[in-house]
């Protein structure tokens, strides 16, 4: 069948006693073709100035009569019966989806553009309807589309129960091939959209500029804490990849069809493929998936003047080479969670642990980024803060680096972190008067850890003082028998002022009333 221009020109120049062979170079059609155009409009009995005040449908419809269009030997399709079928299946229908049926059922049957043209003369016949399209120029390797299907197919199902679950669909495609990449996950969830992002880019092994995902509900979002999570996961991606996240405006249809057209293609091509088994496991689902994908990929696109032949030669030769290579090491997928507030203790839960952040981020916004062997804190802005060895075991329940803690929390630590031979091996680097002192000191209560603190106290006294002061005052204290934080501290001040006048009078020696030989005589 031809086209109306075809159709006129040929007889134009059979008239004007051109030769076949000069009509066949022109139009590219054979002898037998227009011979019958010929004969068919001598068999009209109009003129050439009658075809042409016809409407185009009409000349087309005079040669080639709707009731010769088919087959002889293989019926008409049932176009009353397709259409319903298409209204069935409403936001999910897909002629050629039918088509693919219709040919199974009659493989020598019509191929699609005849199928198409029949039912389209059948809608015009039937309800008059016509629509336009505004074309859209793709440029190789730029762009990656991200979508969720929008319905949830009940296809995986409970073994315990025998009841269907429903499941979440993602998917993407290049702008230019339309190459499609599809898994299957139980929700929509941020660590999955990420996970299927990651998945669609080591499938495609390959890079594109920019990474397009729909306004999802993952995706979508207000200044609120899921923003800064999602805007943190976004830009990992990005410094990871090279790329740049473009999601298209809210409420812009216009500006994200390729992505609608090959979701509304894949809740057809894929979804009615997977309903017709059974699966019990999401593993089963998505080896499925991976077949039919693989069939869709290959399969040849019905316009035999398509340059891309197939959406996988489509990649091959122009989408792939222009886009950039993947990193050299694979991307670390996270769980992020967000806290509005650092709490007062400056640490952050996670999986029943507790990570420290320096302290002076207390009350402030900040986002944990969870890995299987690492714990990674960041600001509002997504800069690093610290790290942490992720912990599994059961306790310590609280991970503090020292670092974070202010001083008198370090102080404290310290403290209740050290046992007696800690404390007596840290008096030795004064002498033996101060081994005796702290000795004292720790065996003076029922239990040693009540001393702990006393000790602590001694000994961070003694922090820039002379060592020989320091071991003229635990002498002083082990003669009295006075072996006492307080009357240490008073001692050792004695010494120091004591040491101090002697400097100034030139004498070298401590006057003697710095004499002490116990408690009475200091009084």
């Amino acid at each position: 069948m031809h086209d109306y221009n075809t159709i006129l020109g040929v007889i134009e120049l059979r008239l004007s006693k051109v030769s076949y062979d000069a009509v066949q170079k022109r139009y590219r059609i054979g002898r037998s073709g227009i011979a019958l155009i010929m004969n068919r409009y001598k068999d009209s009995g109009l003129s050439l100035d009658d075809l042409r005040q016809m409407p185009a449908s009409k000349v087309v419809d005079l040669i080639y009569p709707k009731e010769n269009l088919r087959h002889k030997d293989i019926p008409l399709p049932d176009f009353e019966k397709i259409h319903e079928q298409m209204i069935q299946m409403g936001k999910h229908a897909d002629l050629s989806f039918l088509w693919i049926d219709y040919k199974k059922e009659h493989p020598n049957g019509y191929q699609l553009a005849q199928f198409y043209k029949l039912y389209r003369d059948f809608l015009v016949d039937t309800y008059g309807t016509s629509k336009t399209s505004m074309p859209v120029e793709r440029i190789p390797g730029e762009k990656m589309y991200i979508d969720w299907i929008g319905d949830q197919p009940e296809l995986l199902l409970d073994t315990t129960t025998g009841e269907l679950r429903k499941v979440h669909i993602f998917t993407t495609t290049l702008g230019f091939s339309s190459l499609v990449y599809a898994e299957i996950f139980p929700d929509e969830k941020l660590p999955h959209f990420i996970t299927g992002t990651v998945h669609a880019l080591s499938y495609y092994g390959a890079v594109p500029k920019y990474l397009v995902p729909d306004n999802l509900r993952t995706a979508v979002t207000r200044h609120s804490k899921d923003e800064l999570v999602l805007q943190s996961a976004f830009s990992d991606l990005e410094t990871f990849y090279d790329t740049i996240i473009l999601p298209p405006p809210p409420r812009k249809p216009k500006g994200k069809p390729t992505v609608e057209n090959h979701v509304r293609f894949l809740e057809t091509h894929l979804v009615e493929e997977l309903k017709k088994d059974t699966y019990t496991s999401l593993e089963a689902l998505n080896a499925a998936v991976k077949k039919i994908v693989a069939d869709i990929n290959q399969r040849p696109f019905q316009k035999k003047s398509d340059i891309r032949k197939s959406r996988m030669n489509g990649f091959e030769k122009y989408d792939k080479p222009r886009m950039n290579q993947l990193p050299g090491e694979s991307y670390t997928l996270c769980d992020y969670k967000y806290f509005l507030k650092v709490p007062d203790n400056y640490h952050l839960e996670y999986d029943a642990h507790y990570y420290s952040v320096l302290y002076t981020y207390k009350g402030k916004p900040a986002i944990l980024k969870a890995t299987m062997t690492e714990i990674r804190i960041c600001d509002e802005y997504n800069r690093l803060i610290c790290r942490h060895p992720r912990s599994y075991r059961d306790f310590p329940l609280y991970i503090t680096d020292d670092n974070h803690m202010p001083p008198e929390h370090l102080y404290y630590k310290e403290v209740n972190a050290h046992d007696g031979a800690y404390y007596r091996r840290w008096a030795s680097v004064y002498g033996e008067s101060m081994v005796t002192l702290i000795d004292r000191i720790l065996r003076s209560s029922k239990h040693e850890e009540q001393a702990y603190n006393s000790c602590a106290g001694v000994l961070h006294s003694c922090k820039d003082v002379p060592h020989r002061l320091v071991q003229e005052a635990a002498e002083k204290c082990v003669e009295a028998n006075a072996c006492k934080y307080s009357y240490f501290k008073k001692v050792l001040s004695m010494v120091q002022n004591n040491h101090s006048s002697s400097a100034i009078n030139g004498t070298g020696k401590l006057p003697s009333h710095t004499n002490i030989r116990g408690k009475e005589a200091y009084k």
